[in-house]
């Protein structure tokens, strides 16, 4: 080898299924490693047709097209430049999930990735089969172990690259977000340099895709175990890493060594991300927020904005007879401090409308529950005309706390095409609340200050139906992110009778949540594919 190999990662936001975009971005990306003297260039798994394509991978037009973009990126290469990227291999004994290294347009290596997960967000074994090898290769005098993203976080893979004579391992990985992700990966990757004794080039995507979002965060571990390079969280890039042979050992450096984000930031970030890409990658240009007063509104209002810019964005009070005065005066405070459209649009003559067809329609007055709820649904019904009207995409604004026990209501509160906070509980929203106006004040501090309430009947606060928030948030996060058992939770100090209560409002409320907007996992472990429980079940625990 020459006295270095300059590698680099591309942290690319893919697209799936845009097989001609993510072409370019490539194409783009080997034309500036090249000028910059990069030998090695690693894309993100899949990075040709993006991950995870799912059921287009069953397509036979897909499978063509995604065989000329591989024909056409080959050719276009510069001479010079090797790169490893991610497609499909599709063949007579199955279809497999690869890492490709091509130097100059010419094969070089094909490595099926091993460990498919099937866990979590992850469905690879109802596509992909298991590769059963490991494959190393030289590349200019130095032999390199080839991974794929699951290989690298589970024991095996990497120890037998380094039986097979590997001296650096180069992965390209899809691996999702979730929350503190990064400290993570630290651990889990010097895990595999505990079994290995290699150092290693970590690839990551970016983006987000449906219900997952990408965080990059690349990596490189020296041969020592520690991280010499860090590319950073929600940013594409080309990031270097140079390797040196030292004394018949590699030798890593970079001078990308970007932080370890904070949870508040990294989460909030992640959602700005998660809801640019959600409406971009569809088409969509404009949100439309329903405001009223109250932070989950604020901070949705706050994360479309950073998303998409205030130009592209409306907010919408529908105010009804038992909207408070401070609530008027928040909402129209967020709209100018942000600079968004602002609109203010009463509700109590359609409710009076709608429930007077009902009671001359079945001799019966509404009240309670269904009585309140006219007002969530027409407010629903609002702001998707507008949508209809002006073409924005209406964002839902509930949390996870709300979605865990149902305390939404159907075709209401929970209409809309996105829900950037369907994963953050309610003390999550409160936190990046406060991080995003310490960054620059986006709402009013009485917003944050004064006691949540739906507003839909006089005096109400959600206290008096919900347990308090620190409680109840920390039995939803035992429960749904942690998989506890209700005396594991009640063992660890949590009251009995709330404990249950939850338990079975939680299992009670999937009907709603599976109707609902889907949003960016954002905490360990989302609503939606990340947990996936039967409407129709009688088990409770």
């Amino acid at each position: 080898m020459s006295d270095e190999l300059k590698l680099a990662v591309a942290q690319l936001n893919l697209v799936v299924g845009d097989l001609a975009g993510n072409l370019a971005q490539m194409q783009d990306a080997a034309a500036q490693a090249h000028a910059d003297g990069v030998d090695l260039l690693l894309f993100p798994e899949l990075s040709l047709c993006g991950y995870c394509p799912e059921d287009l991978l069953l397509s036979p037009e897909f499978r063509e097209q995604l065989s000329r973009a591989e024909d056409e990126l080959r050719a276009s290469l510069p001479e010079g430049l090797a790169i490893l990227y991610g497609a499909p291999e599709y063949g007579e004994e199955g279809l497999f999930n690869v890492a490709r290294l091509i130097d100059g347009g010419r094969p070089l290596a094909s490595y099926r990735k091993r460990c498919l997960p099937n866990y979590g967000v992850f469905d690879e074994q109802r596509w992909f089969q298991a590769g059963e090898s490991a494959c190393v290769v030289e590349f200019r005098g130095i032999r390199l172990g080839l991974t794929v993203c699951e290989d690298l976080w589970r024991p095996g893979p990497a120890a037998s690259c380094a039986d097979a004579g590997a001296e650096l391992i180069v992965s390209i990985s899809a691996s999702p977000y979730a929350r503190d992700k990064a400290s993570e990966r630290d651990w889990n990757f010097r895990q595999r340099w505990q079994e290995c004794g290699l150092p290693m080039v970590v690839c990551n995507l970016l983006g987000g895709q449906d219900e997952v979002v990408f965080d990059g965060n690349s990596l490189a571990l020296d041969g020592n175990g520690e991280v010499v390079m860090r590319a950073p969280e929600w940013e594409a890039g080309l990031f270097t890493v140079a390797v040196r042979r030292e004394g018949g050992r590699l030798a890593l450096a970079s001078e990308t060594r970007a932080p370890i984000l904070s949870t508040d930031e990294s989460q909030y970030r992640g959602a700005v991300l998660a809801t640019r890409d959600y409406l971009g990658k569809n088409g969509v240009r404009r949100a439309l927020v329903g405001l009223s007063g109250g932070i989950d509104s604020a901070l949705t209002l706050a994360v479309a904005g950073d998303a998409l810019g205030a130009e592209n964005v409306t907010a919408v009070m529908m105010a009804s007879r038992y909207t408070r005065d401070i609530s008027f005066q928040c909402a129209r405070e967020q709209a100018r401090l942000m600079g968004v459209d602002y609109l203010e649009l009463p509700i109590d003559e359609g409710v009076a409308a709608v429930t007077g067809i009902i009671d001359s329609g079945t001799g019966e007055a509404l009240s309670g529950v269904a009585a309140e709820n006219i007002q969530a649904r027409l407010r629903g019904a609002m702001l998707m005309s507008l949508s209809n009207r002006d073409g924005g995409m209406v964002l839902a604004t509930g949390n996870k706390s709300e979605l865990a026990m149902g305390y939404a209501t159907l075709y209401g509160d929970m209409v809309g095409a996105f829900a950037p906070l369907k994963d953050l509980t309610k003390t999550r929203v409160y936190a990046l609340s406060r991080w995003r106006n310490e960054q620059g004040k986006v709402m009013p501090e009485a917003v944050i200050d004064r006691p949540p309430s739906a507003e839909l009947r006089a005096d109400q606060y959600d206290s008096d139906s919900l347990p308090d928030y620190a409680e109840l948030d920390a039995i939803i996060e035992a429960f749904v992110e942690a998989d506890c058992s209700a005396e594991a939770i009640i063992q660890a100090g949590h009251d009995a009778a709330t404990v249950h209560r939850v338990l079975v409002m939680v299992q009670a409320s999937e009907y709603k949540r599976r109707q609902g907007a889907p949003g960016p996992r954002l905490s360990r472990r989302a609503f939606g594919r990340d947990r996936r429980y039967p409407i129709v079940s009688r088990f409770r625990r």
